[in-house]
């Protein structure tokens, strides 16, 4: 790579100029060129790869580009239009929300994510776990009081609580929210779910989850976890009114997209006590900006999207993303296919 950490990276220069060109757009918060670099090393020849930070950055990549890897960086309509050449666009995700699938499908161009490899089902379950815990336990508190030389026990003794024999509401019943599922069994808790439609019988015998209808998980539950895609039908699914619904002895925890929730409507949640606390992940945007009142919010655990970006994970991932685009390039049909 170019000691020029500005310039877009591209594979050497010995590379054949004829092979079909790759455009892996990495942003800098996710870790970049060098990340990016890395992933480009999977691809095999004559792909040439050009790493770029952004979509925008290196528009003639853009114009010349057969394949579009993005790694949670939005592919507009305007993305699309200004490159002729493409007729594949991979995430590097389960989700696939930051691109215009509509659009895509307007112009002929597949769009994929990983969801089949399920990449990214254990971390996303484990961090939903660490984030209920931490809720539970009041582990921040109980920390940053420690850290004051505050012995903060009696003061946080009557918010201390129990995952067993709670209901754990899970929302999306696919790879990850089963993973959650067979976790909250494992901590004795009564875990029902609520869907589009009704899971296959055998996602239901492996989680142990029942199916229940939205409204009334919300009502009954002492955990809400959200696994569902985000789509216009699923944003602001918990909105103030569904908010209102939840118990005030309740936790919301969100892994899966910011956008799942009326942010705002939270923070008002939480301030005003109607809420026990609220465990997040994700939010919209990312990063989020720092007048975000949930970042200042009482009674809440918040991590850096880090759900799906463990050692293990992120490279499931990109041998996915590269499995996929590879095969592509050599014929054969692409996986994951969401349009």
């Amino acid at each position: 790579m170019s000691d020029d950490t500005t310039a877009p990276s591209t594979t050497p220069a010995d590379t054949p100029a004829d092979g079909p060109h790759v455009l892996a757009v990495v942003p800098a918060h996710v870790g970049g060129r060098a990340a990016g670099s890395g992933f480009a090393a999977l691809l095999p020849a004559p792909a040439r790869v050009t790493v770029v930070e952004s979509v925008d950055e290196d528009p003639e990549a853009l114009r010349t580009a057969r394949v579009l890897i993005t790694a949670l960086s939005p592919v507009t309509a305007g993305h699309l239009a200004a490159a002729p050449e493409l007729e594949l666009v991979q995430c590097s995700s389960h989700g696939f929300d930051y691109v215009d699938v509509a659009a895509a499908r307007e112009r002929g161009v597949s769009v994929c994510t990983i969801g089949s490899s399920d990449a990214e089902k254990q971390n996303v379950a484990e961090q939903t776990f660490a984030l209920m815990l931490a809720l539970a336990k009041q582990l921040v508190p109980a920390h940053t009081a420690l850290a004051d030389a505050d012995w903060a026990l009696p003061r946080l003794k009557p918010s201390l609580t129990e995952l067993s024999g709670k209901r754990l509401g899970i929302v999306g019943l696919g790879q990850i929210g089963q993973e959650v599922a067979v976790r909250g069994r494992a901590f004795s808790m009564d875990v029902v779910y609520a869907g589009r439609r009704r899971a296959e019988p055998e996602a239901e015998e492996r989680s142990g989850a029942r199916q229940m209808d939205l409204d009334e998980l919300l009502r009954t539950s002492d955990y809400v976890s959200l696994h569902a895609p985000l789509t216009e039908a699923t944003r602001n699914l918990l909105s103030a009114e569904r908010l209102a619904l939840l118990k005030p002895t309740a936790f919301v925890v969100n892994t899966a997209r910011g956008a799942l929730i009326d942010q705002e409507a939270l923070a008002d949640a939480l301030e005003s006590g109607a809420l026990a606390g609220a465990g997040l992940d994700v939010f919209d945007p990312e990063p989020p900006p720092a007048s975000l009142r949930l970042l200042r919010a009482p009674h809440v655990v918040l991590s850096p999207h880090v759900g799906g970006v463990t050692r293990e994970t992120v490279v499931r991932i990109a041998l996915a993303a590269a499995q996929n685009v590879a095969g592509f390039l050599a014929g054969k049909p692409a996986g994951d296919v969401v349009n």
